[in-house]
């Protein structure tokens, strides 16, 4: 019997796999072009869109979480070492964490400043109900940035292990989340 399809993704899941890895990367230009602005004019509005675009990969994310719950992933292929097994698990799990907990406490810090988080002018996350607190805020700004980091280490780390499957083991485990290829049963 075939399982090369049960192997794969389903669509919903790749076209969400991809939007999110496109938002992150796009996250992570637009910190940086924030930072880096002529001007502290230029550079709020590009960190308007930093934080507009971190609550749509947010939702993408809670997407992706409920559409797993409805659509469990593909079983791994079953000739995957342990410790290749448990980097994929810890991989993932800890993307999410990030994933999650990044917008959150962007929008947290934000709060802290008495500021809520327009989204693209569709709508607006209202600062959430804490005191305000500069300090504080920043010092959540600096954790958040610690986080991107750790969030492209792994995101590295990520494309590592696709490309070892794919140019080492030649596997075919990086066409379980493309619509094309052959995944290996």
């Amino acid at each position: 019997m075939n399982d090369v399809p049960a192997r794969r993704y389903p669509i919903v899941a790749m076209a969400l796999h991809w939007l999110i890895a496109i938002g992150v990367i796009a996250q992570w230009r637009l910190a940086v072009a924030g930072e880096n602005a002529a001007s502290e004019t230029a550079g709020r509005e590009i960190m308007g869109n930093h934080f507009s675009l971190g609550v749509i990969v947010l939702l993408l994310v809670l997407a992706r979480l409920a559409w797993r719950l409805v659509q469990p992933n593909p079983p791994l292929a079953s000739d995957l070492a342990a410790w290749e097994r448990w980097l994929a698990k810890a991989t993932h799990t800890l993307f999410y964490i990030l994933l999650i907990v990044m917008p959150l406490a962007g929008w947290y810090a934000m709060s802290k400043y008495g500021n809520g988080v327009d989204v693209f002018g569709i709508f607006a996350l209202p600062a959430l109900p804490v005191a305000a607190d500069p300090e504080g805020a920043s010092a959540i700004f600096g954790l958040h940035a610690a986080a991107g980091i750790a969030l492209l280490l792994l995101a590295g780390l990520h494309i590592l292990g696709a490309l070892k499957h794919t140019l080492v083991d030649r596997d075919g485990n990086l066409f379980r989340m493309l619509p094309f290829g052959r995944p290996r049963a």
